[in-house]
C-alpha cells in the first residue's frame, strides 16, 4: 500500500493544474499542504498538532483512520489535545442526544479558538448529512472551518485547500455518491489489528434507523482492492483484520461482477500470514448457510458472531421493518451452533420500541435465554427524527421501558455469565492487546469468541498471539496464567 502511494506521489506536479482522477487529485491538494505547512512550522517555530474525536460505529473509526492519514501526509502531528492546530469531529447520529452532545463540544472548540486564532475546526461524518444540522451550525457556528459528510471523506485535503484560498467557511456535503477512491493514507490505532471497509452504504431501511438517510445506498469495493489492503497490513503487521459494512452479509451485490460475502471470506482466508478473521456487522435475514459453511471450516475467522436481534417479538420485528421472524432467528442460531458449537454470540436488543407490550418485552427475554448471549448492547428507544419510528402511536412511557431495560440487563448478565463458566479452567488463545490499564503488572487480551483476559505479562506480548489459562471466570472476562 505505501509503494503504491509513493508511486502516486511521485506522480505529482503541483506546478500543473489538479488533476481529475482520484487519488490523484488528493494527492496534488496534499503536496500544495505540505508546502503551506512547511512557511506555518516556519513561522511559528513549533509543529502544528491535530486532533480527532471520533463518534460512533467502527465505520467511523475506520473513516478517522484515513482523516488522520491525510492530516500525517500533510505533515500534522497528531495529539490527544483539543487545544490544537487542527481539530476535526467525525460525528454520529444515531441517536438524537448524540447532536446535542456534538453541538456542546462545537461551543467548547469555539472558546479554544478564540485563544488560538489560527486554529483550523473541521466537522464530518453522518450528523452533517441532515440539512438543519448545517443550517444550525452555518448560523450559530461561523467560527468552524470546513464541514463534509460521510460521502467524501476522501476529499479533506482540497477542502482544507479551499479553505486557507478562500478564507471562508467551506461546506461540501454529498446527496449521495457511487465512488470508493482507493490508495488513500491511513494512520491504524493498533499496529497489530485493524478494520477493512468492504462495502458502503445500507438499503435495510429499519424504521428506527437513520443509517440509511446518512450513509446512503449499499456500494462494495471490488475483492482484490480488498485482498491488497489486507495483504499490505498483513505485511506491516497486522495479525487480525474485522472486514466492516452496515450488512456485510450483503456483500458485492453491486459488484460489475457479483462476489458473495461467503467468497470474499473464502479470499481472505488464503492470505498468509492473517492469523484472525472478524467481521461486523451481519443482519440476520442474510446470513445465509454458505457463509456458516465457510465459518465452519475456516482455521481464521474467530467463533464470535455479533447478530443483532432489536427484539424478540415477532410482531415488533415486522413493525421495525427488520425482515424475520422470532422463529427465523431462533433457526438461524440453531444452524449456525449446530456448525459451530463453541461459537459466541452477541447482540443488539431495544427496549420500549412503540407499541411494545409486556408479552413482546418477554419474547425478547424469551430470545435472550434460548441463545444464551455473551454479552447485549441494550438500548432505550428514542425518536430519531426523520425515521418512521418517531411519529408512530403508543409510544412507550419512559418508567415502564426503565423498568422493562433493568430487567433485561439482569437476564443478559446471568446468560453472559452462564456462557463464560463453561470456559473456565480451559487453555485457549489469547492475542494481547494492551497494558492493562489498572494494573501494571498485567496484560489483557481478547478470547476469539470476543471475551477479555487479564493475565501477568508484559509490553513485549502486545500484538502476539499466545496460549493462556482461564483460571477464573469473572462473569464478562477472565483472570488468566500467561501458559
Amino acid at each position: 500500500m505505501k509503494e503504491n502511494m509513493m508511486d502516486l506521489i511521485s506522480r505529482i506536479d503541483v506546478k500543473q493544474d489538479a488533476p481529475e482522477k482520484e487519488p490523484e487529485r488528493q494527492y496534488y491538494f496534499m503536496d500544495l499542504l505540505k508546502n503551506w505547512m512547511a512557511a506555518e512550522k516556519e513561522r511559528l517555530g513549533r509543529d502544528l498538532t491535530f486532533n480527532v474525536q471520533t463518534f460512533g460505529c467502527q465505520m467511523n473509526a475506520k473513516d478517522s483512520e484515513k482523516l488522520a492519514g491525510i492530516l500525517e501526509t500533510i505533515g500534522y502531528v497528531a495529539t490527544d489535545s483539543e487545544a490544537a492546530d487542527f481539530v476535526i469531529y467525525n460525528t454520529c447520529t444515531v441517536r438524537e442526544n448524540a447532536n446535542t452532545r456534538v453541538y456542546g463540544r462545537i461551543g467548547y472548540l469555539g472558546n479554544l479558538k478564540k485563544k488560538n486564532p489560527d486554529m483550523k475546526i473541521a466537522l464530518c461524518g453522518c450528523m452533517m448529512q441532515e440539512e438543519h444540522v448545517v443550517a444550525k451550525i452555518k448560523e450559530s457556528y461561523r467560527f468552524v472551518d470546513v464541514i463534509f459528510g460521510t460521502h467524501n471523506i476522501f476529499k479533506m485535503a482540497e477542502l482544507i485547500y479551499d479553505r486557507l484560498t478562500s478564507k471562508k467557511m467551506v461546506v461540501d456535503i454529498w446527496k449521495e455518491t457511487d465512488k470508493i477512491v482507493e490508495e488513500l493514507p491511513s494512520e491504524r490505532k493498533f499496529e497489530f489489528k485493524a478494520g477493512v471497509n468492504i462495502m458502503y452504504g445500507c438499503n435495510n431501511f429499519c424504521s428506527y434507523c437513520i443509517v440509511p438517510y446518512v450513509r446512503g445506498r449499499e456500494r462494495s469495493r471490488n475483492p482484490e482492492d480488498i485482498i491488497k489492503e489486507i495483504e499490505g497490513m498483513v505485511a506491516n503487521g497486522v495479525v487480525e483484520i474485522m472486514l466492516l459494512g452496515q450488512n456485510v452479509n450483503s456483500y458485492g451485490k453491486t459488484l460489475e461482477n457479483p462476489v458473495t460475502f461467503a467468497q470474499l471470506l473464502q479470499m481472505v482466508e488464503k492470505v498468509e500470514g492473517l492469523r484472525r478473521i472478524r467481521f461486523m456487522t451481519p443482519h440476520p435475514k442474510d446470513f445465509s448457510d454458505d457463509v456458516i459453511e465457510v465459518m465452519k471450516n475456516s482455521e481464521k475467522i474467530c467463533s464470535h458472531i455479533h447478530l443483532p436481534v432489536q427484539s424478540g417479538s415477532t410482531n415488533l420485528l415486522k413493525i421495525m421493518n427488520r425482515k424475520y421472524t422470532k422463529e427465523d432467528y431462533l433457526n438461524l442460531v440453531d444452524r449456525i451452533k449446530a456448525a459451530m458449537p463453541h461459537a459466541s454470540f452477541t447482540t443488539d436488543i431495544i427496549v420500549g420500541f412503540p407499541g411494545e407490550t409486556e408479552e413482546d418485552f418477554e419474547d425478547t427475554l424469551d430470545v435472550v435465554r434460548k441463545v444464551g448471549y455473551e454479552a447485549a448492547y441494550t438500548f432505550l428507544y428514542s425518536k430519531r427524527s426523520g425515521t418512521p419510528a418517531a411519529t408512530m402511536e403508543n409510544q412507550v412511557p419512559e418508567e415502564v421501558a426503565k423498568e422493562r431495560f433493568n430487567r433485561l440487563l439482569k437476564v443478559v448478565q446471568e446468560s453472559g455469565s452462564k456462557r463464560a463458566m463453561e470456559d473456565e479452567g480451559k487453555v485457549m488463545e489469547v492475542l494481547v492487546e494492551e497494558k492493562n490499564s489498572q494494573d501494571g503488572t498485567l496484560v489483557t487480551g481478547r478470547l476469539s469468541n470476543n471475551l477479555l483476559v487479564h493475565f501477568k505479562g508484559g509490553e513485549e506480548l502486545i500484538g502476539q498471539i499466545v496460549n493462556v489459562k482461564l483460571s477464573e471466570c469473572k462473569g464478562f472476562y477472565y483472570i488468566g496464567e500467561l501458559v
